[in-house]
């Protein structure tokens, strides 16, 4: 699987702007024949939505999300944006998969951060499923932003047959807590669901600013990067500068390793599935 990490800019509130720029990442995902191109979380958009005066959610059938992934011919294309539900009540935080004209699969952020600068809770409806699916270069999963901070979320996403998971996010380097530095953190992150879960990772981080000078100051600091079944750093893209990041996978690394370190085999879904479920009958978080 070749992969090409879009590592963009975004304009708040701009969809004009973001959609001509995620053109052009397809167009030059595709001339370095890229099997999937990953984009940043909500790239169509910008993050922080409460101060967009208009409306930018889109329904996952309209027809600028279709035309642009259409750009990429067969290639797969991940996109990011507020997704407004068919009845226009929801707006969710989603990232939607598509190969050609067709829509694969739409995974919608499950965990929202509402603390410090983050205000996700505010404005989006939690996703309610996580599941892996099939596409022409391979069986994968979706994990947005905070997804991958829940460390049953991955575990779950290989035990349902992925092999390869996305990451778009929209990573700033925040005031709060002390001694909390973001890049460090997810390469800690990355690296342990690479090695634990034998599996791809591929986290695709934005660059740019947004409300600079206020008090929801955000800095997004990219540095998007692949990590191997081992847990290694196969390639990175650039420190706060738009960049695109094309990476090969030995997809049979994943046998290769699984087979060394049988990990996965030892999960035990039936004994999880009656701890759980004890700890949600004697009050925990429902």
């Amino acid at each position: 699987m070749r992969v090409a990490l879009a590592q963009v800019a975004v304009e708040l509130g701009d969809l004009d702007a973001n959609l001509a720029r995620a053109w052009s990442a397809i167009r030059s995902a595709r001339d370095a024949e890229a099997d999937v191109v990953v984009f940043p979380e909500l790239h169509l958009s910008g993050y922080d939505l409460g101060r967009v005066v208009d409306d930018v959610a889109l329904e996952v059938r309209d027809p600028r999300l279709a035309e642009l992934a259409a750009a990429g011919g067969g290639m797969g294309v991940l996109l990011g944006f507020p997704e407004l539900s068919s009845s226009g009540v929801h707006t969710y935080n989603s990232a939607a998969y598509f190969e050609g004209h067709d829509l694969i699969h739409v995974h919608r952020k499950l965990y929202l951060p509402t603390y410090d600068v983050f205000e996700e809770r505010k404005h989006f409806s939690p996703g309610t499923t996580l599941q892996a699916f099939d596409t022409a270069a391979g069986r994968v999963a979706t994990l947005i932003c905070n997804d991958a901070w829940q460390p049953m979320l991955p575990f779950l996403a290989v035990h349902d047959g992925a092999r390869v998971l996305f990451v778009p996010a929209d990573s700033s380097q925040s005031r709060f807590p002390e001694r909390y530095d973001s890049p460090t953190y997810w390469y800690d992150l990355v690296s342990f669901y690479g090695r634990m879960y034998q599996c791809f990772v591929v986290f695709v981080n934005r660059v740019g600013e947004e409300n600079r000078g206020t008090d929801h100051e955000l800095r997004f600091w990219g540095r998007s990067h692949v990590v191997d079944p081992w847990g290694e750093r196969l390639a990175e893209a650039a420190d706060s500068a738009e960049d695109l990041l094309v990476v090969d996978l030995d997809k049979a690394a994943i046998r290769r390793r699984r087979r060394e370190v049988p990990l996965l085999k030892e999960a035990r879904l039936g004994m999880l599935e009656r701890e759980i479920r004890r700890l949600a009958d004697e009050g925990g978080d429902l």
